[in-house]
């Protein structure tokens, strides 16, 4: 165990640069290119993400699916008012029937988001935030665009593109990837009130799902 990590076992997460080195560091646009037009998690977590996503959401939200493809798992109700779309194939988000608008971005290489302050109820990062190399950065503007009190859903399993996956998500387990995603929220200081939860469908099913929600100051 390096010393970054050991202090990132005990809650102070100091993050290195190799923490976010890939197996795979040539451009992201290449890797990308190539539209998936399939789900990344299995029926059954997909189900259970729709069904908890239905008790977060209220009528007439606005939200903000960041790191979406061609499926953002949204329930038929509550009613929400409207669906940004954010991704790195056109193809995959012009697929995406439940998205009103898009925009394609490589947050990667540039974290900055080109929308306005506090304009959203709720940002979504669906099976995704494994292969931000910039997170804290990321949740930053994260908490600028959503309004007051709200809310952040970061999703995950055990599923991942390997190569394209950061060295600390490859190299901690369901329950420590749980506690990496509270430690990139609290190092913005923008956010609070932070649960993880397992939100895994029932026992037997092959992908386990779990969430991070948390809201803004």
């Amino acid at each position: 165990m390096t010393a970054e990590r050991e202090v990132f076992a005990k809650n102070r997460p100091v993050f290195g640069k190799s923490d976010f080195a890939r197996i795979d560091e040539t451009p992201d646009e290449l890797f990308y290119n190539t539209p998936r037009l399939v789900t990344h998690v299995d029926d059954a977590a997909c189900a259970a993400l729709t069904a908890f996503y239905a008790q977060l959401f209220c009528e007439g939200d606005i939200v903000l699916d960041l790191m979406s493809s061609c499926v953002s798992h949204l329930p038929p109700t509550p009613k929400l008012a409207k669906v940004t779309g954010h991704g790195m194939n056109a193809q995959e988000l012009d697929a995406n029937s439940q998205l009103d608008e898009y925009f394609v971005q490589n947050l990667n290489a540039s974290p900055l988001l080109p929308l306005d302050n506090g304009k959203y109820d709720t940002c979504l990062v669906t099976v995704s935030v494994q292969y931000l190399t910039n997170p804290i950065e990321v949740f930053m503007e994260i908490g600028r665009i959503l309004k007051p009190g709200g809310m952040v859903v970061v999703s995950f399993s055990n599923r991942m593109f390997l190569t394209k996956a950061t060295a600390i998500w490859r190299t901690t387990d369901d329950a420590g990837h749980g506690h990496l995603v509270r430690a990139y929220l609290e190092e913005t200081s923008i956010f609070q009130n932070i649960k993880i939860m397992d939100i895994s469908p029932a026992l037997g099913a092959k992908d386990p799902l779990f969430a991070v929600v948390s809201t803004v100051h």
